[in-house]
């Protein structure tokens, strides 16, 4: 199965320098459209999104992954972005549809 990333210029090159298929986008809107187009694709495995493209839309990508478990969307900080803490907890009972 293959890793996609999609993010940011410096986000997608550093992964692509690693092997990994890149997708760039510059804004949230066109992030989103990219991963549901990719989901879509037997072959993915794993789709890792930038955190600074991905904050906006994070509602609607806890939306696919409760509903589309293959392929796993992973937020990861981009270069440069402050590390954020992740409430896990909140996400999978978002997915879970649970409390």
């Amino acid at each position: 199965m293959k890793v996609v990333a999609i993010g940011g210029r410096s986000f997608v090159s550093g992964f692509m320098l690693g092997g990994v298929e890149g997708i760039e986008v510059t804004d949230s809107k066109q992030m989103l459209q990219e991963v549901k187009r990719l989901i879509a694709l037997k072959e993915v495995g794993l789709v890792l999104v930038s955190d600074d493209l991905s904050k906006s839309i994070r509602n609607e990508l806890t939306d696919i992954r409760s509903k589309t478990p293959v392929p796993l969307v992973y937020e990861i900080p981009a270069p440069g972005s402050k590390q954020e803490k992740v409430e896990y907890r909140e996400i999978i009972k978002k997915v879970l549809k649970v409390g």
